[in-house]
């Protein structure tokens, strides 16, 4: 169960909005291939804390993987958050800051596709990206979306709207703000999303903003595979403990013997190995020897498959799974609604098997 940190250098920062920042990193030599990553993903960033040493926490990479610029994250402060708080009161050019690698699936199966981007607030950070990228490398038309409070609040207000001027036939870029237009209604929205109904749809923002938008889109009877959902939460463990640390929680969950209701969490599991087919970065990997008392996550990993993750707690969506057969149960879920799971949305960290094949997707 080997997770590897990395310290990286802050090489710029820049305020966005009074109470958002862009936070680029450089990437240490001999790294550059585990930093590689898809428009989309974010960073788990470790914040010091006096109270529990660290802080973990996710943040979108706002930057494009083809433009060969810095790495970079954008943070808007939080009510009584902290780590949002300590990131933009406290880093400067020349300072440290210790990440995890990119991750997360809340990205285009492909760049050419037509994509309908929602954005709320500072879940514009990973819109940006795919933006940005789609834009340099892709072929298709984007539609972006972003509400916000009031025009102080719209980050890259400048980017969008260079970007839409130099891609006048394939960029446009719709503002809503509640000052001026009131908080969007599910009426509002759908008469906006059904003129792109054929398009990849990408949501992300405040948990009422991209309910209500999922909400709408299925009502359209947009496909679930053209519709996704960015989620994640303040992370309560801490991913950047050492191997040691993860092989206890890893005996902890394997040895579990009661769930919350005292039942024994293992008494659906089927009797022998299980047969899984999984498909990953379009590629399929078959196995029939999946013990039903080890998670996805760590029998992929015991097999020599990359396997999506960051938290390996069920507090992210990062190693999120869809079914495609047979089923599973999850050993703890802070992140996925009835909605995902009625969708078959599962948490490949936390899945063990409850039937004796399974076939899932990471797509």
């Amino acid at each position: 169960m080997d997770i590897e940190s990395f310290v990286l250098d802050v090489v710029g920062v820049v305020e966005e909005t009074a109470d958002a920042k862009s936070i680029s990193f450089s990437v240490p030599a001999g790294a550059e291939e585990k930093f590689a990553y898809k428009p989309g993903q974010f960073l788990t960033v470790a914040v010091p804390s006096d109270q529990t040493g660290i802080a973990a926490r996710c943040y979108s990479l706002s930057s494009s993987p083809h433009d060969g610029g810095p790495l970079t994250v954008t943070v808007k402060r939080t009510v009584e958050g902290y780590a949002s708080n300590w990131i933009c009161d406290n880093l400067s050019v020349g300072d440290t800051l210790r990440v995890l690698p990119p991750s997360g699936i809340f990205t285009p199966a492909s760049i050419d596709s037509d994509l309908l981007l929602f954005g709320g607030g500072s879940g514009v950070t990973p819109v940006m990206s795919i933006t940005r990228t789609a834009l340099a490398e892709g072929t298709g038309k984007i539609v972006v979306f972003y509400a916000n409070r009031d025009e102080k609040s719209v980050i890259f207000a400048e980017e969008f709207t260079r970007l839409a001027a130099e891609n006048p036939e394939r960029l446009q870029v719709i503002h809503w703000l509640e000052s001026v237009q009131g908080l969007p209604t599910p009426e509002q929205m759908k008469a906006f999303a059904s003129q792109y109904l054929s398009y990849d749809s990408f949501v992300c923002g405040p948990a009422p903003f991209m309910k209500m938008v999922t909400l709408v889109l299925r009502e359209l009877e947009v496909p679930r595979e053209r519709r996704h959902q960015e989620k994640f939460v303040s992370l309560g463990g801490n991913p950047f403990g050492d191997l040691e640390e993860f092989q206890v929680a890893e005996k902890e969950i394997a040895d579990a013997e009661s769930d919350d209701d005292g039942a024994d969490a293992f008494a659906d599991a089927p009797a022998g190995p299980v047969k899984v087919e999984v498909e990953l970065d379009g590629e399929e990997f078959t196995f029939d020897d999946w013990n039903p008392r080890t998670t996805l996550l760590d029998f992929l990993e015991s097999k020599g498959v990359k396997a999506p993750y960051s938290c390996r707690e069920g507090e992210c969506s990062a190693c999120a799974i869809r079914l495609l057969e047979g089923d599973v149960r999850m050993l703890h879920n802070d992140v996925l609604d009835k909605d995902d799971l009625d969708d078959g949305i599962r948490l490949g960290c936390q899945s063990v098997p409850t039937t004796d094949t399974v076939k899932v997707t990471y797509s």
